[in-house]
């Protein structure tokens, strides 16, 4: 059986790096864009929250309290208050 091999964090942060410059347009390549490795959980936990996943679940999902989800993602909510209203108002 193979055994697993640890890489350094030298030789997977230049392997994150020159994949980013790969897969990304040029003119983002120098944006904060999935700069690291953690930026894309934060993309995809932001996502989720936007489009009105249900807060709970998403930080179930994530293996966060609902308090930590939302002290470091709601920022992505500011923009959430007219389809709160309207939902708040439909009940």
């Amino acid at each position: 059986m193979a055994r697993a091999r640890r890489h350094s964090y030298t030789t997977y942060h230049r392997v994150w790096h020159e994949t980013r410059d790969l897969a990304l347009p040029p003119a983002l390549t120098s944006t904060p864009l999935a700069k690291r490795p953690y930026d894309l959980r934060h993309s995809a936990l932001s996502t989720w929250l936007c489009t009105g996943a249900d807060p709970a679940e998403v930080a179930q999902r994530a293996g966060d309290s609902v308090e930590v989800l939302l002290s470091r993602y709601a920022k992505c909510l500011y923009d959430r208050q007219f389809i709160n209203n309207q939902r708040i108002e439909g009940c």
